[in-house]
């Protein structure tokens, strides 16, 4: 009986662990980026700085996110079409077009909540 309970404590704890992934997927906040590369990204096509797109660690290429940028309220509907950020703390890096609808090209980067629409 001891030996069931703990294997049932472990399971629940293991699948407690996978949770913020998914949860984390729908939406979040935290520091964002932009670039203006003419490189490939990670879905194949070229990089294009006056697209509206993103680089997302995990979420599916195609996926639709409204970027809303925290300190002006202002707001971009982006498609995912790269991996990143690499960099601790940011959860997107925006296209240059993206980054200046929302008022952060000056400064390079923004605290930007985000929302999956499609």
């Amino acid at each position: 009986m001891n030996r069931r309970s703990i294997f049932t404590v472990a399971t629940i704890a293991a699948l407690c662990a996978f949770a913020p992934h998914s949860a984390d997927a729908k939406s979040s906040c935290g520091g964002a980026s932009w670039y203006a590369l003419h490189s490939k990204t990670a879905s194949g096509e070229r990089m294009n700085p006056a697209t509206m797109t993103a680089a997302h660690k995990t979420l599916p290429f195609g996926t639709k996110v409204k970027v809303t940028n925290s300190r002006s309220g202002k707001s971009v509907v982006v498609r995912i079409n790269d991996r990143g950020p690499f960099i601790r703390g940011r959860v997107l890096d925006l296209s240059k077009a993206a980054a200046q609808n929302i008022g952060m090209v000056r400064s390079g980067h923004a605290k930007v909540c985000y929302e999956i629409i499609g």
